[in-house]
């Protein structure tokens, strides 16, 4: 079975998760930059077979999109004429970070280690892509 990846999408870094090959454990990969992004994937995935792109809805309260979301929509351009046959799920993404910040907290992270940017968007990319699992898995 082939692997599901997360993009937990900023302009200046990516977060990135992967799935085990059977698709259960949602476990953080790496933070790359927004410029070495989609390259990031095609590399990853001429090793390991992926089989969907997850990548984070930004919205607001009254379900707007965030300004960011042009960014997302490039980006998204990149990864699709590198890789056209990999199919792009969008999850809303509102939280993860409060969520991620909170899981590294209970998690017992030193306070130094959590003020890293690149650890809280691995770890967000993470609960983006959890959350698709567990949508993916009640239907």
């Amino acid at each position: 079975m082939a692997r599901v990846m997360a993009i937990d999408y900023g302009t200046k870094r990516v977060g990135i998760a992967v799935t085990d090959a059977l698709q259960i454990i949602a476990t953080g990969l790496t933070t790359v930059s927004a410029s070495e992004a989609p390259q990031f994937i095609l590399d990853y995935s001429q090793k390991e077979e992926l089989e969907t792109l997850v990548v984070g809805e930004s919205r607001r309260w009254n379900n707007e999109y965030n300004e960011i979301e042009k960014d997302i929509q490039s980006f998204l351009s990149k990864v699709r004429k590198l890789l056209p046959d990999l199919p792009v799920k969008r999850v809303d993404e509102r939280f993860t970070s409060s969520l991620a910040m909170h899981s590294l907290i209970t998690g017992g992270v030193k306070k130094k280690d959590r003020r890293k940017k690149e650890l809280l968007d691995e770890v967000s990319a993470t609960i983006i892509l959890q959350s698709y699992l567990s949508a993916k898995n009640t239907i």
